[in-house]
């Protein structure tokens, strides 16, 4: 299933940024967004296709106008390819999709809280938690795994008596 633009502004609006999606760049720190799809391959199932658009979509969206949001993000990313590079001699987009899945359990983000100004683990796992979030809470990403009306997406009553 391909993931769009318009899922992307689905999940926006349920954190309500979707007015701020669209723009291309608000001139602030550019966006590492190769190493952010490589991050959503990895984290997405495998039957999700159309990482980039849905990827750049959404992070250009929850960044823009909060320049403080897009240099952390931007230097969680650059941290981590840092030691994608030390670990495995590749950054993110360069490396398989299981290395990058194995580097995030070396790194110890599956036990890590979310934490903006944390530790590598701490901070990553903010990023991984956004891409989630963003994945599951879209109408395709949603529909993927099973949850056809996810959070902030209107479906009417019938999505409510027809669950899957």
């Amino acid at each position: 299933m391909k993931l769009s633009r318009r899922d992307a502004l689905a999940a926006l609006a349920g954190v309500g940024s979707a007015s701020l999606a669209g723009c291309s760049g608000d001139g602030s720190t550019s966006l590492p967004v190769d190493s952010l799809v490589a991050l959503a391959e990895t984290l997405y199932p495998s039957a999700a296709a159309g990482h980039r658009e849905f990827v750049e979509t959404y992070v250009d969206g929850r960044t823009r106008g909060r320049p403080a949001e897009r240099e952390a993000l931007t230097e969680t990313v650059a941290d981590l390819n840092d030691v994608a590079r030390e670990w495995y001699d590749g950054r993110l987009p360069g490396l398989a999709r299981a290395d990058r899945d194995t580097l995030l359990r070396e790194v110890g983000v599956e036990t890590a809280a979310p934490r903006r100004d944390g530790t590598l683990a701490e901070r990553v796992r903010r990023v991984v938690d956004d891409l989630l979030y963003a994945f599951y809470t879209s109408p395709t990403g949603g529909e993927l795994v099973g949850t056809s009306n996810p959070p902030g997406y209107p479906g009417g009553t019938a999505s409510y008596h027809g669950g899957r």
